[in-house]
């Protein structure tokens, strides 16, 4: 028989100002408590959504580059309307919490550390059988394919400052659609499709967290930080409805290198600058 977490994840919201909801979920998406707040049906999407989320996080590791300890930290989605955590709560368990835009986000994380450190194995969740091991969805392999689109040619723009930023790895554009636009040189075709399918569900699951955050008729999705041991990826919005992902080590500057990045995309979306590009696809 599962135990109803509920009454522990309410610490969050009760000692942090600006704090909303707060959900404990299984790793196949099973929600094992939240807070007093939220619906059953919403205890069940956002117990969906931060299911894939936590797989695709894991499985984008690699994006960053190799390393020994390749180890998913954490999840954190930024709207305009507020903030939603995702981090691990033992084995097969995670802690999701949602959070208005004004939220003292380092007490927000102190509080959720606090509550999976106290907790401990009251938040394991044994695998149910029959399902993969859930550390297994880090083989790129598992990946679904996108289309190739254009993900064959260097946007010079991007490549200027991945060189220039201490740090920076990798920038990948996808359109709407989800298909690549182009990337820095070091991202080679297989690899910038794999990433276009991840990116692409990371955003999906990224949009589909907006209520538990507290959405609004006018809420934004802004971006998608997930934190590796080793490093980090963004995911940023991009022109009309496209986005950017990209990579960076972790003593990176990463305020430096989202906001170049963010100032680079609108001279890559220019008309001139779409049809130069043209000529190489």
């Amino acid at each position: 028989m599962t135990t109803d977490m509920s009454w522990m994840v309410k610490d969050i919201v009760d000692n942090v100002p600006g704090a909303r909801h707060a959900v404990v979920l299984s790793a196949d998406g099973l929600p094992r408590g939240a807070t007093d707040a939220l619906t059953d049906r919403d205890v069940k999407t956002i117990s969906a959504a931060m299911s894939g989320m936590q797989s695709l996080s894991r499985a984008t590791a690699h994006f960053v580059g190799a390393a020994q300890e390749q180890q998913w930290n954490q999840t954190v989605i930024e709207f305009s309307h507020g903030w939603v955590f995702l981090i691990g709560a033992g084995q097969g368990a995670y802690l999701a919490a949602a959070a208005e835009p004004d939220v003292d986000l380092q007490q927000l994380s102190f509080r959720m550390n606090r509550l999976v450190a106290r907790l401990g194995n009251n938040l394991t969740s044994p695998p149910r059988a029959g399902l993969d091991d859930p550390s297994r969805t880090s083989d790129a392999a598992r990946l679904p394919r996108a289309g190739a689109g254009g993900s064959n040619f260097v946007l010079k723009e991007l490549d200027q400052v991945v060189a220039e930023v201490a740090g920076a790895r990798h920038a990948l554009l996808l359109g709407a659609d989800g298909l690549p636009r182009g990337a820095t040189s070091a991202i080679g075709k297989d690899l910038a499709d794999t990433m276009s399918a991840a990116m692409t569900g990371i955003h999906a699951y990224s949009r589909a967290a907006a209520d538990f955050a507290g959405g609004s008729q006018d809420a934004e999705w802004q971006q998608t930080v997930i934190e590796y041991q080793h490093g980090w990826i963004f995911l940023i919005a991009a022109g009309d409805d496209g986005f950017l992902a990209a990579a960076a080590e972790h003593d990176c500057d990463i305020e430096e290198f989202t906001t170049r990045l963010c100032d680079a995309v609108p001279g890559i979306l220019a008309p001139e600058g779409r049809e130069e590009r043209a000529d190489h696809v």
